[in-house]
């Protein structure tokens, strides 16, 4: 007898954690370890059903960390991270059309065409799905950015051009602009373009003070002790912007004859000639 409950038990304990742990939810709360695993976006997976990391989903990070090291990725890599891409694909297109809080898990995976499971494999909860569309749109507006001061001529052109860069971004997907800040507001998350820190660790504010200093090697600006707050204020002057765009409905021509006129009062101090 003694033999055949060891044989049942594990059973039972495994039937009990793919019933209770397989999503690691029931309403909305993250389900009890039925016994020690690996824990993977809250989720507990037993380790007698073998479930490592790499089964669970494989980041793009951890797809490209396999190539430089001179791996080919392997198929599964790279059907996991086809997997991601297809939830975060339609995860930005239901938080355009929803907002942040319309949008949820559930409708998300039937968008991608995929269980709530395949969804909570790849991403913790919901926030963490969204501020991965923020980070990566964030890269992506760092280089904008940075792309369009080069075509400038002139400090003042710089500027202009680096907002222009930001709201062009965003203008054809406001939607999503605005669920960001709805977020914001919600989960003390920084909106558009202000998680300030982009895809090499360099804060946005940053990208505005590289171009001031720029400015004054080139005998364009006087040098003084305010470049720092300058560049901060560049750069909320930009943010305070698209909560017009958003909240006050604000079009981009009128936004950026507005920009034009911040940049000249916050370079007027220091203007060489």
């Amino acid at each position: 007898m003694n033999a055949l409950n060891n044989c049942v038990a594990p059973k039972a304990a495994l039937r009990r954690a793919t019933r209770k742990g397989s999503y690691g939810r029931k309403n909305g709360v993250a389900a009890r370890r039925p016994f020690e695993g690996a824990n993977h976006g809250g989720i507990a997976i037993p380790r007698a059903l073998g479930a490592t990391r790499g089964e669970q989903g494989m980041s793009q990070t951890e797809v490209g960390d396999e190539m430089k090291d001179g791996r080919a990725p392997t198929r599964r890599a790279l059907a996991k991270q086809q997997t991601r891409n297809r939830v975060l694909a339609a995860a930005r297109r239901l938080f355009g059309e929803h907002g942040y809080e319309g949008a949820t898990i559930r409708d998300i995976a039937a968008a991608a065409d995929m269980s709530t499971g395949a969804v909570f494999a790849n991403f913790a909860d919901k926030s963490d799905l969204f501020r991965e569309i923020l980070a990566t749109d964030e890269a992506n507006l760092s280089v904008a950015m940075q792309a369009a001061a080069l075509e400038g001529e002139g400090i003042e052109d710089v500027l202009f051009r680096m907002y222009r860069a930001g709201y062009d971004y965003y203008e054809s997907q406001l939607p999503l602009a605005r669920a960001a800040f709805s977020f914001a507001f919600s989960y003390a998350w920084s909106p558009v373009g202000s998680v300030r820190e982009d895809v090499e660790g360099n804060r946005f504010d940053a990208l505005f003070r590289r171009q001031l200093e720029a400015a004054i090697q080139r005998g364009e600006l006087r040098d003084d002790t305010k470049t720092v707050l300058r560049s901060e204020m560049l750069y909320e002057g930009y943010l305070a912007n698209f909560r017009r765009i958003i909240r006050q409905g604000a079009t981009i021509e009128a936004t950026l004859v507005r920009s034009r006129l911040q940049i000249q009062l916050l370079l007027a101090e220091v203007r060489a000639y």
